[in-house]
């Protein structure tokens, strides 16, 4: 990816690479470690799946000789992790869902582990309550953060899902930085559907004057935008397609007024 010369905060993004990764992170994350100092080369991910499948993580393990804790709650798809990783010794798997409540959010679950409390990396992809899970994580303090957004959502608009673990909507990326800034971490880059956190203190090492989501957003493909006319038509632009389901959005089926009402109001009684 050559460099963005328009937004140069987004450098990070000309390293994107896929080695195991769906979005360029495994580039990227390399680039970060790079940069920062003290590596312990200690990661954690959950959902794992079956530790490489679109994995944030496996190509720390593989690679650069890491140690990791790997979350999967799917019995079918830990087991393929338990046998991808029967051979390393260094890498411990749970049968477990991560949450937020006290006997499972990941502070909880990781001590049952020799992790160091400020390690290397944690990925969050869980496709729903990711904002919730990370808000619960008070002890353990990674130096990279790793977490998925959902990327219909406006960069201007502060979404976060219900606190439930049945419900899969996802949290907007503004939720996500604001939280990441409560916490004391800072946005350093995004793919197309997951954010890169640093731990502040090693911010100023990027270089980045301007870390906001109007800088460091590329891709708002995945974006619809629904407004409506002075007469009441709704208009739908952007996105015109369910990105998961892969179902087309049809502004003729989202209209609230019929055809014979759809002008403005001042002139009903003309």
């Amino acid at each position: 990816m050559p460099p963005n010369t328009e937004k140069p905060d987004c450098w990070l993004n000309a390293f994107a690479k896929n080695y195991f990764s769906q979005f360029g992170e495994d580039g990227i994350l390399e680039r970060i470690f790079e940069v920062i100092p003290d590596i312990d080369r200690w990661c954690v991910e959950f959902g794992a799946w079956d530790g490489k499948h679109l994995s944030n993580t496996c190509n720390r393990i593989l690679s650069h000789g890491y140690a990791a804790v790997l979350f999967e709650s799917h019995p079918r798809r830990f087991q393929e992790l338990q046998s991808n990783y029967a051979q390393s010794p260094r890498t411990i798997t749970f049968r477990q869902a991560v949450g937020f409540g006290p006997e499972d959010n990941l502070d909880r679950l990781l001590e049952q582990t020799q992790i160091p409390w400020t390690f290397d990396l944690l990925s969050i992809d869980i496709d729903g309550n990711d904002y919730h899970v990370w808000d619960a994580v008070q002890k353990y303090r990674p130096k990279v953060v790793v977490i998925e957004f959902n990327p219909t959502v406006s960069d201007s608009l502060e979404f976060v899902q219900e606190k439930n673990i049945n419900v899969m909507h996802g949290s907007s990326l503004l939720a996500l930085v604001r939280l990441g800034r409560r916490k004391q971490y800072e946005l350093v880059a995004t793919t197309f559907c997951n954010a890169l956190f640093v731990d502040s203190c090693y911010f100023p090492l990027f270089g980045i004057r301007d870390n906001s989501i109007g800088q460091l957003r590329s891709d708002n493909s995945a974006v619809s935008y629904l407004f409506y006319g002075f007469d009441g038509t709704v208009m739908l632009r952007g996105s015109r397609n369910m990105l998961w389901h892969g179902l087309p959005l049809d502004e003729r089926m989202m209209q609230v007024l019929p055809q014979h009402l759809r002008q403005y109001p001042d002139n009903y009684n003309d």
